[in-house]
C-alpha cells in the first residue's frame, strides 16, 4: 500500500502526524510526505530552510517532498491567509508536475482544511482514495480564532468546507464531539469514523529520562507544568491571574515550556505583576526532551478558552500528560474536562475561571502530604492505556484503509 501524508506541518516541527508516519513506515508501509517548509510557531523559517531552499528531505524513513509556502510571521489574519493559500497552491501544483501515484492519500487536518486540496486532486488524477483526518472543525476554528463575523465569507467558508467533506471517501475525527457538527452539513455519518490522537512512545517507556539534564533549570517547590504553544486559544490571561492569585505561596512555580505568538505578552505580564520568583519561561525544546523536564513536574496543567469549538476538542496534550502518569489540572469545557473527571486522573475547572484554577493549585498543592497525586497520576496513565493506545488505533486506522481498497 503506497500512502501519500498532506501535511502543512511536519518534522522538524512537532505534530502527532510525525509520530503516525514513523509508526506506518516501520510496519513496512510505502510512505511519502508532502508538506511545507517549517516554520511553526515561529512563523520564519527554521535555519536551513527558505522560500527556495532544497524541496526533499528524509526522515527515519520517511520521504518528504516539500514545496514553497509564506511563512505564518506574525500570525495575523492575512498573514495566515497567505500561508495557507500559499500552501494549497504549490502543492496542488506538486501533484500536478510530479504525477506519482498512491493508494491512498491521509490529510492531517488541523487547520487548515484547505490543505486537503492537493489530496483531492490526487483522487481526481489517479483515483485515490482521500482521508481526511480532523484536528480542527472549520469555519468554527476560523470564526473563533480571528473573531470573523462576515455572514458572507463565513456562508463561503462553510460551502468550501461542505464540498471537502463530500469529496473525502472517509473523515476521521479526533473527538466523537466532532461528529454532530460535520453531520449537520448533511454528510452521512457512516462516513466518518473515530480515530483518536495519542502520546508518542518516548511519554510511555520512562527507562530513557535523564532527571538531572534539566535539573538546573527548575526551581525547587511544587511545579505546576505547562508544555504547548503559547498562544491565544490557551488562555494565558487567565493562566497570569490564577498565578498572582497563588503567588503568596511562594513555593508554588508555574514552569512555561513552548513559544507562541503570546510569548511576549506573557513575559511582559510576569514583569509587570512581578511574578518572576513564582513564574517561569523556559522556552522552546524538542519533543524528545520533553520527558527530561516532565518528570520534575508535580502536576500538568491543561487550559483552553471558553469557545465552543475547544469544547468539542481533546488537546492532544492530555493524552500525552495522562500516558506519561502525571495528574492534570484542567481549566477547559467540553469533552477535555470529561475525559479528567472520568478518568479521575486530576483537578477540574471551567474554561476561563482563573479562581477555580488557582484554588486547583492549593488542592493539589496540599495533597502532597497523601498519596491522592500519586493516586491520579496512576488513573490516568490506566485510562490512556485503555481508550487511547498507539498501536490499537493505528491497527483501526489500517483496516480503515484496507477496507475502502
Amino acid at each position: 500500500m503506497k500512502i501519500l501524508i498532506v501535511s502543512q506541518y511536519f518534522w522538524p516541527e512537532n505534530f502527532k502526524i510525525n509520530d503516525l508516519a514513523l509508526d506506518l513506515v516501520n510496519r513496512g508501509y510505502d510512505v511519502e510526505v508532502l508538506t511545507g517548509k517549517p516554520n511553526y510557531p515561529q512563523g520564519k523559517f527554521y535555519a536551513g530552510y527558505s522560500f527556495f531552499s532544497h524541496s526533499r528531505d528524509v526522515y527515519n524513513g520517511i520521504k518528504i517532498n516539500r514545496v514553497p509556502l509564506c511563512t505564518r510571521r506574525n500570525g495575523t489574519g492575512l498573514q495566515l491567509a497567505f500561508n495557507f493559500i500559499s500552501f494549497a497552491f504549490f502543492s496542488c501544483l506538486y501533484i500536478l508536475f510530479h504525477r506519482k501515484k498512491y493508494d491512498i492519500s491521509l490529510t492531517y487536518a488541523i487547520s487548515p482544511i484547505t490543505q486537503v486540496y492537493a489530496a483531492l486532486l490526487h483522487k481526481k488524477i489517479h483515483k485515490s482514495k482521500t482521508f481526511l483526518w480532523v484536528q480542527d472543525l472549520w469555519p468554527e476554528s476560523v470564526t473563533s480564532a480571528s473573531k470573523l463575523d462576515n455572514k458572507v465569507i463565513i456562508k463561503l467558508l462553510s460551502k468550501m468546507v461542505k464540498h471537502i467533506y463530500n469529496s473525502s471517501d472517509r473523515i476521521l475525527v479526533q473527538s466523537k464531539s466532532f461528529i454532530s457538527s460535520i453531520t449537520e452539513r448533511g454528510i452521512d455519518e457512516k462516513k466518518i469514523d473515530y480515530i483518536p490522537n495519542w502520546a508518542e512512545d518516548l511519554f510511555i517507556d520512562n527507562t530513557a529520562i535523564n532527571k538531572n539534564r534539566y535539573k538546573y533549570l527548575i526551581p525547587n517547590g511544587f511545579i505546576i507544568m505547562f508544555a504547548g504553544n503559547i498562544g491565544e486559544a490557551q488562555d494565558f490571561e487567565s493562566i497570569i491571574k490564577a498565578a498572582e492569585k497563588t503567588k503568596y505561596r511562594t513555593d508554588i512555580k508555574w514552569i512555561i515550556l513552548g513559544d507562541g505568538r503570546k510569548r511576549e505578552w506573557v513575559e511582559d505580564k510576569i514583569k509587570h505583576l512581578n511574578l518572576q520568583d513564582t513564574v517561569k519561561l523556559l522556552g522552546r525544546y524538542p519533543l524528545e526532551d520533553m520527558p527530561d523536564f516532565f518528570i520534575h513536574a508535580d502536576v500538568m496543567l491543561l487550559t483552553l478558552k471558553d469557545e465552543e469549538i475547544f469544547s468539542k476538542t481533546i488537546p492532544s496534550k492530555l493524552q500525552t500528560y495522562m500516558a506519561f502518569g502525571k495528574p492534570v489540572i484542567g481549566m477547559l469545557n467540553g469533552v477535555g474536562l470529561n475525559i479528567i473527571s472520568e478518568a479521575d486522573c486530576g483537578y477540574i475547572g471551567a474554561a476561563s475561571d482563573y479562581n477555580k484554577l488557582a484554588e486547583n493549585v492549593i488542592l493539589a498543592y496540599n495533597d502532597q502530604s497523601s498519596d491522592a497525586l500519586l493516586r491520579k497520576g496512576k488513573n490516568g496513565k490506566a485510562f490512556y492505556a485503555e481508550n487511547f493506545s498507539k498501536a490499537i488505533i493505528i491497527d483501526h486506522l489500517i483496516a480503515i484503509f484496507q477496507k475502502s481498497l
